[in-house]
Parts: structure tokens; sequence; C-alpha cells
């Protein structure tokens, strides 16, 4: 199925035209739970790895007591199929039990916990783009992106640590059939629901933190917007300033390429720790596809489709994926040398 954004509620060059110059293309993923294979783009899904090389574990410490209880992947996969289940069920009839005898048994069962696990922790697949599919700066000799993380947040991050892998999908023959998975994950939030996607073009422009003060004190001018009946953009964000950064700036939701969107920070160094060339974004590892402020940005056949079924849909979080309670994950790239050190950023 293909996602269609909606147009922006108003030319924003028409008003600003020093914006223009500064636009960028973004690429909205649109990921939506299906049953990927190591050849599909996706988010969760297998990944494409060559059965002869090893594959890639955490041997950094884990803090026990940042989470008490911790599951297996297969129990929080258990817990979502009888959420969904049960999500599916009181839609067809809402007279129907809330719970089955089975899910109150596997409720049970599981919500004791596993017991912790000491030893390197084989990483998980959070996304696999080939090139063909979403346009992303990678090596001349590579056309697929392979980003993996350790399911336990890490000291210098409070959120899980990534790892990227580039190659060229041509060069491998033989793929690893049953890649390890980790004995248990610190949350359910780290273990991404499989997902397809449905990559869509957008246009941004910077976020107004990246913008000179002369021109955000334009955008925060209302007089500036005089062209503009008041009673139409009020119907998107209280002042001017609101409605060029929810609905006009940055797309949120997934997405490769971009603007990067501070919040709740200012604009850092983004450096390359390699060479010293200004990282930019390269994939956005988001919480949710819209959220209060940014309701314009929901594709038309999200506003049109039957009631959800499956947890996560009615907020737009098809992944399941949630970043320190609703925040994004952004990795940015060397436009020098994709392969050198990636910088991680939450906002």
């Amino acid at each position: 199925m293909s996602f269609t954004t909606p147009p922006r509620p108003f030319d924003v060059t028409a008003l600003f035209p020093q914006l223009a110059p500064l636009a960028r293309t973004a690429t909205r993923l649109h990921p939506r739970p299906g049953s990927p294979t190591v050849h599909d783009s996706s988010v969760g899904g297998p990944l494409l790895w060559p059965a002869d090389e090893p594959w890639p574990h955490c041997d950094e410490p884990h803090d026990r007591h940042a989470s008490p209880v911790v599951h297996s992947p297969d129990d929080v996969r258990t817990l979502r199929r009888d959420l969904a289940a049960a999500t599916e069920r009181l839609r067809l009839d809402p007279g129907a039990p809330e719970t089955t005898p089975e899910e109150r048994e596997n409720w049970e069962r599981i919500k004791a916990g596993r017991p912790w696990f000491d030893g390197p922790i084989p990483l998980l697949p959070v996304a696999q783009l080939y090139a063909r599919d979403v346009p992303f700066p990678c090596p001349p000799d590579a056309d697929l992106l392979q980003v993996l993380w350790c399911p336990f947040d890490h000291a210098e991050y409070a959120h899980p640590r990534t790892v990227l892998f580039w190659r060229s999908a041509a060069g491998v023959t033989d793929v690893l059939d049953a890649p390890p998975e980790p004995p248990v994950v610190q949350s359910a939030h780290y273990l991404p629901e499989p997902c397809l996607l449905s990559p869509e073009q957008v246009t941004e422009y910077p976020h107004p933190r990246e913008l000179d003060k002369e021109l955000r004190d334009q955008l925060d001018d209302f007089s500036r917007w005089e062209s503009i009946d008041p009673a139409r953009y009020n119907a998107y964000a209280y002042d001017p300033g609101e409605l060029y950064l929810n609905n006009l700036s940055t797309a949120p939701g997934w997405k490769t390429g971009g603007w990067t969107r501070w919040d709740p920070t200012d604009p850092v160094d983004r450096s390359c720790p390699e060479c010293g060339t200004e990282e930019v974004p390269l994939l956005t590892i988001a919480s949710s596809e819209w959220d209060g402020g940014s309701g314009t940005w929901i594709a038309e056949e999200d506003r049109t489709t039957p009631a959800p079924r499956h947890p996560g849909a009615e907020d737009g979080n098809f992944t399941l994926i949630d970043i320190v309670g609703g925040y994004n994950l952004q990795l940015h790239a060397c436009p020098a040398d994709p392969t050198h050190p990636h910088i991680q950023l939450i906002q």
C-alpha cells in the first residue's frame, strides 16, 4: 500500500522566499506491520546477512537495575499477538470478553519475567534499507544499509546503541537463516514490530532553531502572515511560529534525509569524529508517525482506513518502538564517507 502526505497548508516559500534555497528532500518511510523478507526494505524484518559473517554482539555491561523485570523476544511477541487478537475481537463484537483464558494464562506466565543475562547480547535488527527503494548517502560500493541495536540502555546514551553495516546486496549469495536473538530485552519497546515500508519523498525546511534570528523573528511576526486569513492558520496552530514548526518545516515519523528536528535541545555540533565534516541526517527512528501537533502530516490513507486492528495504530506507533518516552533517535552520517562513525541524537 502506498501512502500520500497531504499538501502543506500553505506555500511557506511564497511568504518567506529566503527559505526556498534551504529546501531539502526527505523520504518518509511509512512503516506498517507486515511480513518482510531479507529482500525487502523493512523495519524490524530479517536481514540479508551473509552466512559466513559473524552476527554482531554487544559485549558492554548492562545495568540490571534499569529494568527489574526483563522478557524474552518471544514473550513480547506473544503479548503483542494476544493484544492484537483482543483488539480485533472487541472491534468486531464490543460485547466479547476482553481476554480469553489462554490470554490470561500467557499474561500470568510472562509478567514474572525472565532471569537476567550477563553475557554478550546479540544485536537486534532495527532497519534494512535498499538504495533501490530509499535514497540515502552510501559508500560507492554499497547499496544496502543495515541498522542494528543492543536492546538495552547504555550509560552514555540512556537508549539503545546502534550499529551500521553497509554492504552490496549482490555480494550476499548465502544468507544466514537463523540469526541469534537476545535471551532478554530491557524493554518491549526495543523490539521493533516487523514492518514493510512505503517510501514517499517530501520537502522539508530547517527547524526554526537552525534559522538566523532575523528569519525566526519574521516567522513569529503575525503581520508577515497577513495574506493568509488568521482563521485558516488558527486551525493548525496557536501562532505562526508553531504553524511553521509543526506543519511546514520537518516531517514527523520514520524517514531518511531532510533536516534535523531539534526538540528539546538546541542544535549541537555534528562534526564527523573522523574527518570533521558536518554529518547529515541519515535515518530517523521515530516513536510515532505523528503527534498532537503534527496532524497535517498524517497520510491520506491513514485518515480513511477502518478502525485500527493492531496495537499502536491509533497513535501512529506502528513499529511499537518507543525512544525515551516518545522521542526520536536520529542517526547522522558523514557525507564525505558514510562508513565513518555515525552520530546519534535524541530529539
